[in-house]
C-alpha cells in the first residue's frame, strides 16, 4: 500500500495508527510527526504570510476571483504511483480541493482511490481514524488507536466532572473567547466550541454542543474570563507578532487591540490570556482538550508535556482566595469578589474581543489553513 496525503491532518493519523511506512508523498503544510518532513512535496501554496490584515485580503481577493490558494504537483504524484490520496472537502481555504484532486486520480493508471476526510465535530474526527485505518488496511490498528483516544476524552470528562462536584453546582464555568484570527478577529468553530464546552468551559459567541459549532465568524465584543488567541495556521512565533502588534494599538477593523507580550507563565486566577496554534482535526486534537482543561481550570500541571502555547499578563487580574474557590465559593460571593477587583483595576490592556455581535463570513471557512492564509472557518489543536 503506497498512500499520498495533501492533508497534514490525514498524515497525522495515518503515523499515529502506525502507517507513517506506507506514506509516500505529503503536503508542504506537513510538520508531525517530524520524521516525515523529509518525504516528497506534492503541494504548495500561492500566498505568503506578511501581516493578518494583508494575508485576510490577499485571500478574499483570490476567493472573489475564484483562484485556487494551493498548487498540486501533479506529474510528481503519479510519479510516486499511490495507491490511496488522502484529501478533504470541507474547506477550499485550507488545503487543495476533492475535485482537483479527483481529477487527477481520473488520469492516473492505475486510479488511485480517494479518501476525503470531512470532519465538522470531535466524534467525526474520532470516526475519521477508523475511516482511514480501514482505507489503508490497517482495521485494527485503527481501533486500538480510536480506543485510546475515547479513553483519554474519558478521563477528562471525568476530571471536569470532579471539578464541577468541588467548585458547587451554582457556580458558572469560565468564558473562554477562541480567537483564530487577528485583524479582523475572528472567533472559532466547529470543534473547537466543542472541545471548550468538554473541558468545562463555555464558549458563548459560537456555542458547540454535541454537534460542534457552527462556522466562525467576524467579532466585536464579549467579556471573557480566558482568551485564546491562535490564528490559524500560523506558528508561534507569528501568533507572538500579531499579539505584539495588537498591543501596540494597531488593532483590527472590527476591535481596537490590546494584548501583552507573552511571557511563559502558567495561568492565574481570573482573566488570562493565551497564545497557541494549529488546530488540526487530528489526534492531537485530544492534546488540544487536555490543555484546555488545564487552562480552563488553571491547574498547568494538567496540560501535555510541551505543549505548544506562551500565556500573556492577564488582561484584569481578579484575586481570589483559591481555597475557598476550591471549596466552592456562592455565586454571590464570586460576583462580589469580581465586582471589587473590576473596580481596583483599571482595564488598560483588555486580552478580550469587545462583543457578541455576529456578522456575516464572506469567505469560504477554512480549518486548517497553512501558513499564508487566514481562516474564516476553524478548527483546534497544535503542532
Amino acid at each position: 500500500m503506497r498512500v499520498a496525503s495533501v492533508l497534514p491532518s490525514a498524515t497525522e493519523i495515518l503515523c499515529f495508527i502506525g502507517g507513517e511506512r506506507l506514506l509516500v508523498g505529503r503536503s508542504h503544510e506537513d510538520n508531525f510527526p517530524p520524521q516525515i518532513t523529509s518525504l516528497p512535496v506534492i503541494t504548495g501554496q500561492t500566498t505568503t504570510f506578511t501581516t493578518a490584515a494583508e494575508v485576510d485580503r490577499v485571500v478574499s481577493d483570490s476567493i472573489g476571483k475564484g483562484q485556487s490558494l494551493y498548487t498540486l504537483d501533479a506529474p510528481l504524484i503519479e510519479s510516486l504511483s499511490p495507491d490511496v490520496i488522502l484529501t478533504q472537502d470541507i474547506c477550499s481555504v485550507c488545503a487543495i480541493d476533492l475535485q482537483t484532486v479527483e481529477r487527477l486520480a481520473a488520469k492516473m493508471t492505475p486510479r488511485p482511490k480517494v479518501v476525503s476526510l470531512n470532519p465538522l465535530n470531535l466524534d467525526d474526527v474520532l470516526a475519521n481514524v477508523l475511516q482511514l485505518g480501514e482505507a489503508v488496511g490497517m482495521a485494527e490498528e485503527a481501533r486500538a488507536a480510536h480506543a485510546s483516544l475515547v479513553e483519554r476524552i474519558a478521563a477528562v470528562d471525568r476530571r471536569v466532572e470532579q471539578r464541577r462536584r468541588q467548585l458547587g453546582e451554582g457556580r458558572r464555568r469560565p468564558r473562554v473567547a477562541f480567537i483564530e484570527w487577528s485583524d479582523p478577529l475572528y472567533v472559532g468553530g466547529h470543534w473547537t466550541p466543542q472541545l471548550i464546552e468538554r473541558a468545562g468551559g463555555e464558549h458563548p459567541l459560537n456555542a458547540g454542543g454535541e454537534s460542534g459549532g457552527g462556522k466562525s465568524f467576524p467579532v466585536v465584543e464579549a467579556d471573557p474570563d480566558l482568551v485564546i488567541l491562535a490564528p490559524c495556521g500560523l506558528t508561534l512565533d507569528m501568533t507572538r507578532r500579531e499579539a505584539t502588534a495588537l498591543n501596540q494599538g494597531a488593532g483590527t477593523r472590527n476591535r481596537p487591540g490590546a494584548f501583552q507580550e507573552p511571557s511563559r507563565r502558567p495561568p492565574s486566577p481570573g482573566r488570562s490570556g493565551g497564545v497557541r496554534y494549529e488546530r488540526r482535526p487530528g489526534p492531537r486534537l485530544v492534546d488540544a482538550l487536555e490543555w484546555l482543561f488545564s487552562a480552563v481550570h488553571g491547574v498547568p500541571e494538567a496540560a501535555p508535556h510541551r505543549f505548544p502555547c506562551e500565556w500573556l499578563p492577564p488582561s484584569s487580574s481578579l484575586p481570589r482566595d483559591e481555597a475557598s474557590a476550591a471549596a466552592g465559593g456562592s455565586p454571590e460571593e464570586e460576583a462580589a469578589a469580581e465586582q471589587k477587583a473590576i473596580a481596583d483595576i483599571e482595564e488598560a490592556h483588555a486580552c478580550a474581543v469587545r462583543a457578541g455581535k455576529r456578522s456575516r463570513c464572506e469567505t469560504p471557512d477554512p480549518h486548517t489553513a497553512p501558513v499564508g492564509t487566514r481562516s474564516c472557518c476553524t478548527p483546534v489543536p497544535v503542532a
